[in-house]
């Protein structure tokens, strides 16, 4: 059985159609055995690919726009999507069936201070209708720095991917008050990343084969089914919580089942970095992405 090493940048159940490709037998079906692990704080998962010590990467083709702006080449390509919508929400410390963003200006957010996360928020912002200037950003790090501040009592609102905030909602603590993602709509948001040299071999062709089918299966199973097979993977998290939020991403659509990253979901994110002003120029589709070595189950 050929084994493939995969590697998470911020492992959350918004990745699940990575992790069910693992925790569902997915690719245990393709003749695949498998190796995971979380990139360190501050190190993007795209290294891994460089250092031979992944094959596969949990990533966002917006990782690519520093490499090309550096002017390097042999930089892994995206080959296909993971989630076509930004997953992240936003929380209040109490329910507010009256919310609106505008209640964000003048007030304290704990939230990501750099990177996607922050420059899809901002672009949110701005689709929303507020001045992102106005908020009062808190920002302590990464995930689990962010949640812990929260919990600690900073901050009126934070933003985080799930579980973190339906795990707020069991324990108590706050509320989901809003979504970032409608805000903006479809856009290339996550995506795996590989090797060109990989791409061409056939554990990426069975691997991709098991990665279809196993969005094919979270568009159709229920979410406590969905999160059944993923509870040993969130030791901290509650089965409440887990399912509330399989259940909040299926709502949302951002598991649409096909694989590849399509041009016009491309051009949004182009669109966002423009905004915020992470890039000078807009990159061409074939810099970035590449089609996937296989559509779907054969």
């Amino acid at each position: 059985m050929s084994k493939i090493k995969i590697q998470f940048t911020l492992f959350s159940a918004f990745y699940s159609p990575l992790i069910m490709s693992m925790a569902g037998g997915f690719l245990k079906q393709e003749g695949l055995d498998y190796e995971w692990s979380v990139s360190p704080s501050g190190k993007p998962a795209t290294e891994a690919i460089s250092d031979g010590s992944a094959d596969v990467v949990q990533s966002a083709p917006s990782q690519a726009f520093n490499a090309i702006a550096r002017g390097e080449t042999g930089y892994p390509r995206h080959f296909a999507q993971i989630n076509e919508m930004d997953g992240f929400f936003i929380t209040g410390r109490a329910a507010d069936p009256d919310f609106s963003w505008k209640k964000l200006e003048g007030a304290e957010v704990v939230m990501f201070g750099g990177g996607q996360p922050n420059a899809m928020f901002r672009y949110a912002c701005h689709r929303a209708g507020i001045v992102y200037d106005k908020i009062k950003a808190l920002t302590p790090g990464g995930a689990d720095a962010i949640d812990q501040a929260f919990r600690a009592g900073q901050g009126q609102y934070v933003q985080q991917q799930g579980p973190y905030p339906q795990q707020l909602e069991q324990d108590d603590i706050g509320s989901i008050v809003a979504q970032v993602g409608p805000r903006i709509g479809p856009c290339a948001f996550s995506s795996l990343a590989a090797s060109d040299e990989w791409l061409q071999t056939d554990a990426a062709r069975a691997f991709t084969r098991a990665y279809a089918a196993t969005r094919e299966f979270l568009n159709q199973a229920p979410a406590a089914e969905i999160a059944a097979l993923q509870q040993s993977w969130f030791p901290g998290v509650s089965p409440p919580a887990l399912e509330s939020c399989i259940s909040s991403y299926q709502a949302l659509g951002c598991w649409t089942p096909h694989v590849e990253i399509t041009r016009p979901a491309f051009e949004v994110i182009l669109d966002i970095f423009e905004y915020t002003g992470g890039i000078s120029e807009r990159y061409p589709y074939e810099m970035v992405c590449a089609a996937p070595p296989v559509s779907g189950p054969a």
